[in-house]
């Protein structure tokens, strides 16, 4: 790199007031993206005062900001214009100005950007709340996208492996697998495999083996893990050897089960902020558990419980008791590892239920463990108890 060019980059990091020390002016292209950076990031880039109010920068008004939303979008790529958006709603208190639809259409949709529109869909007009459908619908069908394939061929492996058996009628043969386990039995003379060992599965095999049930805590901090796991429910509900339920919880409990179908409504059926009452979500998944060895229960929540934190413990020690698989995620998204609470982390942990962080593309060997009975390829001891 280039000393001219390494001056532009610090001036555009600190901003050009009178202290940054690069000596070097900006013009056409990179004084424009410097206003836009200015414009977000004037106070911590050096020359903006104390307690300066968002007039200040972006300003109050949906047209000067949506004009801001087009040129950093001109200026930076997708990432990055995802990040600045995020900054603008936190720093600047934009929140409400996602409530025309004018400012939806300009924003780069993304999974925080849901998770915010999910917050404000009770104080959202009529006007709006078709664009904000059609935002999240859109971020929605990005997510199975990357996600359901190789959600469905992992879990179906999965299945068909706690499935097998080793002696099955001529009709539930897998050839595919048993010529496979067969190989070392070809005689060359005959051009011919001898099937030492039969691999196939029983009878039932196109009927539901698991029952899943994902208990969401949607808490405001659990915004993009509700995203996430709502588009997983949907995926996992599509499998007919999968029975899945979806519950959301908050001092509350819902049962969005009926609306798997569609993520979107299931998002919008959803209520982030609120308390958090952790006990009373898994006495109703306990309540619906009807096959114990052949049930998953998912439990996604930091762990921050406001209802009794004992009877909490002793259900899922209950549950675990009765043959159910149980996993405790921290998060489900690309975050790294949330605020949680320790104690509780630790106390699921004792019960042989670690708690930890899962990215999405973690979650479908996580549920593959699970189905198969198997220790859960937990990412890193730093992030659970």
């Amino acid at each position: 790199m280039s000393e001219d060019e390494r001056l532009r980059r610090w001036r555009l990091v600190l901003g050009g007031g009178a202290a940054d020390g690069t000596g070097c002016a900006l013009a056409g292209t990179d004084a424009a993206m410097d206003a836009t950076l200015d414009a977000l990031y004037s106070e911590s880039r050096g020359h903006g005062r104390a307690g300066r109010d968002r007039s200040a920068g972006l300003g109050a008004s949906a047209p000067s900001v949506a004009r801001w939303l087009g040129d950093i979008r001109t200026y930076f790529p997708s990432s990055v214009v995802q990040v600045m958006q995020r900054d603008a709603i936190d720093r600047l208190g934009l929140s409400a100005l996602l409530l025309e639809p004018e400012m939806l259409e300009a924003v780069e949709a993304d999974v925080h950007l849901v998770g915010t529109l999910l917050s404000l869909n009770k104080a959202m007009p009529e006007t709006t709340k078709e664009t904000a459908r059609a935002v999240v619908r859109k971020v929605v069908e990005d997510l199975e996208k990357r996600l359901a394939t190789r959600t469905r061929a992992t879990l179906t492996g999965a299945l068909d492996r706690s499935a097998r058996i080793s002696r099955p009628r001529h009709r539930d043969i897998d050839w595919n697998r048993t010529i496979r386990a067969n190989l070392k039995n070809y005689l060359p003379e005959y051009r011919t495999i001898v099937p030492e060992r039969l691999i196939g599965y029983g009878r039932a095999a196109q009927s539901v083996k698991k029952d899943v049930v994902l208990c969401i805590d949607q808490s405001g901090s659990m915004a993009a893990s509700v995203v996430y796991a709502s588009v997983f429910g949907a995926v996992l509900a599509s499998m007919r050897s999968i029975a899945t339920r979806l519950v959301v919880f908050d001092t509350a409990v819902v049962d969005l089960t009926d609306q798997l179908d569609d993520p979107v409504d299931v998002l919008f059926g959803t209520q982030l902020g609120g308390g958090t009452d952790i006990n009373r979500a898994l006495a109703y998944c306990q309540s619906q558990i009807t096959r114990p060895a052949d049930t998953v229960v998912v439990l996604i929540s930091d762990l921050y419980e406001g209802g009794i934190r004992d009877e909490m413990l002793k259900r899922v020690a209950a549950m675990k008791a009765s043959g159910v698989q149980f996993v405790a995620l921290l998060a489900l998204s690309d975050e790294g590892a949330p605020a949680y609470d320790r104690q509780h982390a630790a106390a699921l942990a004792a019960l042989g239920a670690p708690a930890f962080a899962c990215t999405p593309e973690l979650f479908p060997e996580v549920m593959a463990a699970a189905i198969e009975k198997r220790p859960l390829p937990i990412p890193d001891m730093a992030t659970h108890q």
